[in-house]
């Protein structure tokens, strides 16, 4: 059984610098508490290493869609079932609605425990209000990729059922 978490936190910087922060995938461990380590190994690909809730999980993501300063979506290909989207809507010249949209299979009695105590949720929210003050407080992003990833049948939000190749990591989640 999946969990959807929806959050969206109102960021004081324009759209594109909004955006363009986000897709500097290898800077996440500055504003996302327990991710340890993501590396971009192509323009589609990220590989994750994260440890939330005292779970360690490692999984390759594919982005299934990225569309300059509205969106960028992803699915699980290995490891941790998971997928999801970030929308980007304007909300005047110098203000951004940045929504998360994340559904994941928990496994495990940890994962399950963790799962009813909304520790990704919250984590999700803690998150939010990082990169909130992670990019107001520079003001600028610290770099950009303003390309377009279009997989075809990809238009919406990615659920669970786009990360049927992941489906989970067979035990290898650590505590």
């Amino acid at each position: 059984m999946s969990t959807k978490v929806e959050r969206t936190i109102d960021v004081a910087v324009p759209v594109p610098t909004a955006y363009n922060q986000w897709t500097q995938f290898e800077e996440f461990p500055k504003f996302m508490g327990g991710v340890q380590e993501v590396r971009q190994l192509n323009d589609r690909t990220l590989h994750w290493i994260a440890k939330i809730g005292g779970v360690k999980r490692e999984w390759d993501a594919t982005i299934l869609e990225q569309t300059p300063d509205q969106k960028v979506a992803w699915a699980a290909t290995t490891g941790a079932t998971n997928a999801g989207a970030v929308y980007f809507q304007p909300l005047g010249p110098d203000r951004t609605a940045v929504r998360l949209s994340l559904e994941y299979e928990p496994e495990g009695l940890v994962e399950r425990a963790g799962d009813f105590l909304n520790i990704v949720e919250k984590q999700a929210e803690k998150d939010l209000e990082k990169f909130k003050e992670f990019i107001e407080s520079r003001g600028a992003e610290s770099g950009a990729w303003r390309g377009s990833v279009n997989e075809p049948g990809s238009a919406g939000t990615p659920g669970v059922e786009d990360a049927s190749t992941s489906r989970g990591d067979s035990g290898k989640a650590d505590v």
